[in-house]
Formats: structure tokens, sequence, C-alpha cells
């Protein structure tokens, strides 16, 4: 039993008990963001937000760049994305789930290759290019600045982003050293699927009463 806990939490020994405790909070969030998003409820974006700041102020002290920048992009995508889903189509209903258009794919493509640029740009600058971990960051960062783009504009096509990258995520931060961030993604993948599911079934119902 001991050997499991050490396989699992050992990276911890070193770290100062306030960031385990924040760390924990943040991912607690974290999951409260994702599930009131697969709700379809507005919540998901303070819980977000809550979450977010505190990554934001880890992934400094621990110097991890590339996760740093998502956090601060999902921090700014839940302020836009708290506009958009608020936001009156007309004098009763508010931004529906939807499709993705061709010029939001279009936009999708430009944010996803933009967004491999000014990692590799970042990156090279502070010269983080020290393992294989920085190149699937890189394809990470990526992958969530699109989901999260998406999902503020309510697209339904936001979780299969989410869904590959929260895949990519798990065993990647628990090589990093960071166990309760992994097992988050782990969760995430999970909510992310339902996620799918339900908001899939809920654009379905609207047609069908359209």
């Amino acid at each position: 039993m001991n050997h499991i806990f050490e396989f699992f939490f050992g990276q911890y020994d070193d770290y100062a008990t306030t960031d385990i405790v924040l760390e924990i909070t943040a991912v607690i969030f974290g999951f409260l963001s994702v599930w009131f998003s697969k709700q379809n409820k507005i919540w998901v974006f303070p819980t977000g937000m809550i979450s977010t700041a505190i990554f934001v102020y880890l992934l400094v002290k621990w110097e991890l760049l590339g996760d740093m920048m998502i956090n601060v992009y999902y921090f700014i995508m839940s302020v836009y994305g708290w506009y958009v889903w608020t936001r009156k189509v007309d004098d009763s209903h508010m931004t529906p789930i939807s499709r993705t258009t061709l010029k939001e794919k279009k936009i999708s493509v430009f944010i996803f290759i933009a967004t491999l640029l000014f990692v590799y740009v970042v990156y090279q600058t502070f010269d983080k290019w020290t393992s294989w971990v920085a190149y699937v960051d890189t394809i990470t960062t990526a992958i969530f600045f699109v989901g999260m783009w998406l999902m503020a504009r309510r697209k339904l096509e936001n979780w299969i982003f989410w869904i590959i990258g929260d895949v990519i995520s798990v065993p990647l931060y628990f090589y990093k050293g960071f166990t309760f961030t992994s097992f988050q993604y782990l969760g995430f993948t999970f909510i992310a699927i339902f996620g799918y599911l339900a908001w899939k079934k809920n654009l379905n119902n609207n047609q069908l009463t359209a």
C-alpha cells in the first residue's frame, strides 16, 4: 500500500502544503466548471475562472509556461463566454447550442496553427525545448485553445476537442508529477463524453421543436 501511495503522491514530498491545498481547490472548481458546462449552466464560467486563476499562480511558480498560458487563455475566454452565453439573440432567447459553421471551422484551424506558432516562439525564447513533454504541451495547448473558443461560442463540437486534449493530458500530468491534476483530467474525459451526448440531445430536441 505504501508503495502505491508513494507511486502516485511521492512527488508531493517537496511541495509546500499551501500549494497542495491550492491545487486540490483548483481541481475541485475545475470539476465544477466542466460539470456546469455539461449541464449547459452559466456557472461554468465563474467556477472555471477561480480554477484557472489558481492554476496560473501555481504554474508560474512551477515554471510551466505552456500550461500557464492555457489557463490565462481560459480565463480570458471565460469572460468572453460569459458574455456570449448571456447575450440575447432576440427578446426571449439566449445564445443557443449550435453546430460549428464553415467560417468557425476555418477560424478553429487558424487558432490551432496560430497557437502552435505562438507556443513555439515562447518555448524557443525561454529555452524550454528540454524534453518530449514540451512538444506534447504544444499540441495540447492548441487543442484546448480551439476547444475553449468553441465552448465560449456554445458550439457542440467543443466537446470533441476537450475529449482529445483530456485523454492526452491524463498521462502527461502524471508524468509531470501532478497526480491530482492528472486525476482531474481523467474525470474531465468522462464528463466531456457525457457533455457531448447531453449537448447533442439538447440540440436535436431544439431542432425538433423549432
